[in-house]
């Protein structure tokens, strides 16, 4: 009896030290373990620890007012998790982020979850989650990112969005939502940045106050829904930048021709029987504003409209006009029919119109293209300019990949960028595709084949990672590169926002892949290129990033085709810059902090070392989110290093990761290993002997081991 009595003793003592020894956070998060029914990702989630925060997918950090590190973070995203989403994650007040996507949550979105109000990240998309939005859900005061994609929630969207001021990214695409969009709402998201609900059940008239989101940018996407009633004007109000996809709905009317419109290509509103006007191609009747603004196209009475004003006699002499000039026309095609075949195949008798006014922009050019263009890599031995065949040839290179020069011509443009390495705009095709063009120069005119050559050997380079060069444009004056549009911007934008200044938020996965992706962009270029290329000019401006973050490497063999040019490319002139006068207000690149110490050496050749310095200092940008042209203080107020020698430094005096690491990373405490790797690697890359740095292959090769 004594020895079951001392059993019992002995059991309850252990039960109170379990109950005592685990965190509340920790109790808190065995409710998920406990609401799920595979319970293999939670192998090294163990009741008797002291602390959650080596849990597999929690991040702890130390937070002011606790003794002990709190639960931050919580991410298990694609583990194959089938359960529901427990109320009790709500009691994690100082939780920031939640990503549990691409797995099997079933049930509702318990409203209980928002009382974790420091959440600023919530990650639920590709789950089997149902139910209303919880209108609680703006009660999160700092909440940012709020992705609840191709689920099956259904109903209305709450008017309670409003009080969701902070909100950046709003995607509930792929749900089963319903009624019209409550107005009010829009205005108040002064923050939203990106909104997607296609493919859901709205229905009604968009709302005339989605123009008033003027921090939009990307794509509006209100697609696939059941839409109805006119575009709403206030549209043409938003940023340039933003692009629309509005298919699949039961849009009516004449599409607006103001603002952002003219940027938009036809895609965006296909799949709307209803619409008219441009870019579609069916116009609209008793209107004359379906064709391209600055057009000049002449407005044609209906036949009913000509029945009920005009005398029949009056319609006969019309009709007669109208005969006789389409017999004018016809003379005049064939008499550039004969003319053309009697000037070998190409002539160009004047300047043709292209483009035109009222904010779409137009210029002058005479034109005269080669069939022999389209083919895959042209015809490079063929001299143009000055030859007699013509003033100006588009050469597609991708066979896959064909369009009129025409067609590129009309298209609108703006400015993306301007370096010393040419004038980037994006222009969006007839089609709808975006493209990339660079204006190179205007000098040159006697190197066609040297040109030539030099960009077949840039567009032979095809890699993932690696921007694809798709077409060029060459004349006596203008030099053109198409290559694929990158929708997500440049690196640099990405790590320091539009005011220069770090941007929070980007992950240490998300900074791997891109780690990972340029060394294996570089290490193609270096290794596996038709002529071993040496980027010469590797920095974030030049690295960029898809909608996934994946990098693409740009910029590469240009420096080449500039010498060839001959001339300033970011000068105003040619047809592309006088269609876009208002290039002076655009900005030029800052010094260049990223090239290795022998590469400021005046008239020194470009080596793959080179790369391999420009790399590692780019790692230590992700690393510790600081850019070189920040110049890091010290051990003294007084003494102030480059960024590479700070970081030695730190190292070499044994300082705390803490002291160097970006904060951002800091709640990534799983992480640790993996930073400090990288950190390796980076010092490896920026040796001031060139000798001694490791090739692009090796650095590749070392990171791909990291976090696999």
């Amino acid at each position: 009896m004594t020895r079951r009595l001392l059993l019992l003793f002995l059991l309850l003592f252990n039960l109170q030290t379990l109950a005592v020894s685990l965190s509340s956070d920790g109790l808190s998060l065995l409710s998920l373990k406990s609401a799920v029914d595979n319970t293999s990702a939670f192998s090294d989630w163990n009741e008797d620890d002291d602390t959650p925060c080596n849990w597999t997918g929690v991040s702890c950090m130390n937070v002011s007012g606790s003794p002990d590190p709190r639960v931050v973070g919580l991410s298990l995203a694609g583990r194959n998790l089938r359960g529901y989403i427990p109320s009790e994650l709500g009691t994690l007040v100082y939780l920031r982020r939640i990503n549990l996507h691409y797995n099997s949550f079933y049930g509702q979105i318990p409203a209980q979850l928002f009382n974790a109000t420091s959440l600023h990240s919530i990650f639920l998309y590709g789950n089997n989650l149902s139910g209303p939005l919880p209108p609680s859900i703006c009660s999160i005061p700092r909440l940012q990112n709020l992705d609840l994609s191709s689920n099956h929630l259904s109903g209305v969207l709450p008017p309670e969005l409003r009080n969701c001021k902070q909100l950046q990214r709003l995607i509930l695409a792929s749900n089963q939502f319903s009624g019209s969009l409550p107005d009010g709402i829009w205005p108040a998201m002064v923050n939203l940045a990106q909104l997607d609900l296609s493919a859901n059940e709205f229905d009604g008239e968009i709302p005339e106050d989605i123009g008033e989101l003027k921090s939009l940018s990307g794509t509006l996407n209100l697609s696939f829904n059941h839409f109805s009633g006119k575009i709403p004007n206030s549209l043409g109000k938003l940023p340039l930048a933003v692009s629309f996809d509005l298919r699949g709905n039961n849009l009516s009317g004449e599409i607006p021709q103001t603002g952002t419109f003219v940027n938009q290509g036809p895609t965006a509103f296909l799949n709307n029987p209803l619409l008219c006007g441009f870019p579609l191609r069916k116009k609209c009747e008793n209107s004359d504003q379906n064709a391209p603004p600055g057009s000049g196209q002449r407005h044609t009475p209906s036949s009913d409209n000509l029945k009920k004003g005009l005398k029949p006699s009056l319609i006969v002499l019309i009709s007669l006009a109208d005969a006789a000039g389409v017999a004018l026309i016809g003379l005049i095609a064939v008499y550039v029919y004969w003319k053309r075949n009697d000037s070998d195949g190409c002539s160009c008798t004047g300047k043709k119109k292209l483009g035109g006014g009222n904010g779409r922009h137009g210029w002058c050019l005479c034109i005269c293209a080669n069939d022999a263009a389209a083919s895959e890599g042209g015809d490079s031995d063929r001299e143009v300019g000055g030859s007699g065949r013509g003033e100006g040839e588009l050469v597609a290179i991708d066979k896959g990949f064909t369009f009129e020069l025409d067609e590129l011509l009309r298209s609108s443009a703006y400015v993306l960028g301007k370096s010393g390495l040419g004038i980037v705009y994006k222009v969006v095709l007839a089609n709808g595709a975006p493209v990339a063009v660079r204006r190179l120069g205007e000098g040159g005119e006697q190197r066609y084949k040297e040109f030539a050559t030099e960009v077949q050997a840039i567009a032979r380079v095809k890699h993932p990672n690696i921007v694809r060069l798709r077409a060029y444009y060459w004349a006596p004056d203008e030099k053109l590169l198409v290559s694929d549009y990158i929708s997500n911007g440049s690196l640099a934008s990405a790590l320091r926002g539009k005011t220069g200044k770090p941007l929070s938020g980007f992950s240490w996965s998300v900074r791997l892949q891109i780690a990972k992706g340029t060394a294996r962009g570089l290490a193609y270029l270096h290794e596996c290129s038709p002529r071993k290329f040496v980027h010469g000019d590797i920095k974030p401006s030049n690295i960029l990033l898809s909608h996934d973050f994946q990098p693409h490497i740009s910029d590469f063999g240009l420096n080449r085709l500039i010498s060839i040019t001959g001339d300033n490319p970011g000068s105003s002139g040619g047809f592309m810059g006088a269609a876009l006068p208002y290039l002076k207000t655009v900005q030029t690149d800052k010094p260049n902090n990223y090239r290795a110490p022998e590469a400021r050496v005046f008239g020194s050749k470009p080596t793959q070392k080179w790369d391999v310095y420009s790399f590692g200092i780019i790692l230590l940008e992700l690393l510790t989110g600081r850019s070189p042209d920040q110049s890091p203080t010290a051990s003294t107020s007084t003494e102030i290093t480059d960024l590479v020698r700070w970081v030695r430094r730190g190292f070499e005096e044994e300082n705390a990761l803490s002291d160097m690491v970006d904060p951002v990373l800091l709640q990534e405490m799983h992480a640790r290993k993996e930073v400090q790797a990288v950190f390796q690697i980076a010092l490896a890359c920026t040796e001031p002997d060139p000798e001694v740095r490791p090739r692009l292959k090796t650095v590749s090769e070392n990171l791909d081991r990291i976090g696999n």
